[in-house]
């Protein structure tokens, strides 16, 4: 097994962008301390937010949409006297008011006068009067995306938000928006069994000087060897109802592959989040994954993936196993924001 994080270095900085924004190489997505993966302690989330900081990890991702709200509450306590030590990533594009979460009557609203609003909700939640990186949490197809980037350019003007990003947006939007505003950051899903991104959308990322930051980098845990099918989570878990790749036939296929992982990480004495973590790191120099955990048991065994080092040949074992990957990776409902 890897080393305790308590005997291992700091976690290294990864510039995202080229803009200016650095943060550690591995992020903490706080999505599931509110949000989508049943109940969670606040102690314990901000006990994790806490040794986050001490390791080196410096970017946070939330959102208004977590909770809905309490999850940028959540976030602001935590980091209530440490501002100046993190990177808080947030999130406009809903309009949340008819009900919260997966699965519910949630509308896309990114018009100008709406983002100007979140943006100060948020800055209130988080306690802050600054935001260093504001995404666009999904396309809004009735907005022109010029709107949006200038809008957020004003906010950057007005010294309220620091960075653009955009959430699993498609390439014409990435070009359109920055060339109105630079974009400094992509947040999409990105891992061993989601890889859509490479072809088309790294290309132009590094054309632009745009960095990445994954989420679901561990494939909402399935990647930890750990996973359970569908219908074995809770009702008020996601991965019970948004994930096809784990319900019927397709979690078998696809355990075939996650075995492969456990295999890597056994031959190299890691666990296999480690492993799948280190293969997102090997990728390039500015993508920073954001695992998600609300424990800072696994927050340890997460950032550990920093000291492993994979050879040509664990990557190529590891890319065969998920040449083909069972199921899409959202149900059809969420599947129709993402855009591409």
């Amino acid at each position: 097994m890897v080393a305790e994080m308590k005997e291992t270095p700091m976690l290294a900085k990864r510039k995202l962008g080229s803009q200016g924004l650095e943060v550690g190489e591995i992020g903490l997505g706080c999505m599931g301390m509110s949000h989508t993966y049943g109940p969670a302690d606040d102690a314990e989330s901000i006990a994790t937010i806490h040794r986050a900081i001490e390791l080196g990890c410096t970017y946070f991702d939330t959102a208004e949409y977590y909770g809905p709200f309490t999850n940028e509450e959540l976030l602001g306590r935590a980091l209530k006297g440490r501002r100046g030590e993190v990177v808080i990533g947030t999130k406009f594009g809903f309009d949340i008011a008819s009900g919260p979460g997966f699965g519910k009557a949630t509308r896309l609203n990114s018009r100008p006068e709406h983002i100007r609003e979140v943006v100060d909700q948020s800055l209130r939640r988080l306690q802050t009067d600054y935001i260093d990186l504001l995404y666009q949490h999904r396309v809004d197809p009735a907005v022109p995306i010029e709107e949006v980037a200038g809008t957020v350019g004003e906010l950057v003007a007005a010294g309220k938000v620091r960075y653009f990003g955009l959430s699993e947006a498609g390439i014409e939007v990435i070009r359109r928006a920055h060339k109105t505003h630079p974009v400094s950051v992509l947040q999409s899903e990105y891992s061993l069994w989601e890889r859509n991104l490479e072809a088309e959308i790294f290309p132009v990322l590094h054309e632009l000087g745009i960095g990445l930051v994954p989420y679901s980098p561990l494939g909402r845990g399935f990647l930890t060897g750990t996973a359970k099918r569908a219908e074995d989570y809770s009702p008020d878990d996601a991965r019970s109802f948004v994930n096809p790749r784990i319900q019927g036939e397709n979690f078998e296929v696809n355990q075939k592959a996650a075995e492969v992982v456990k295999e890597v990480a056994r031959a190299k004495g890691a666990l296999p989040a480690q492993v799948a973590l280190a293969w997102i790191l090997q990728k390039g120099p500015d993508i920073v994954p954001i695992p998600g955990t609300k424990r800072r048991k696994y927050l340890e065994e997460n950032l550990g993936a920093a000291q492993i080092r994979l050879t040509p040949e664990e990557i190529a074992t590891l890319e065969t196993a998920f040449a083909h990957v069972a199921g899409p990776r959202y149900a059809a409902q969420q599947a129709a924001f993402v855009n591409r």
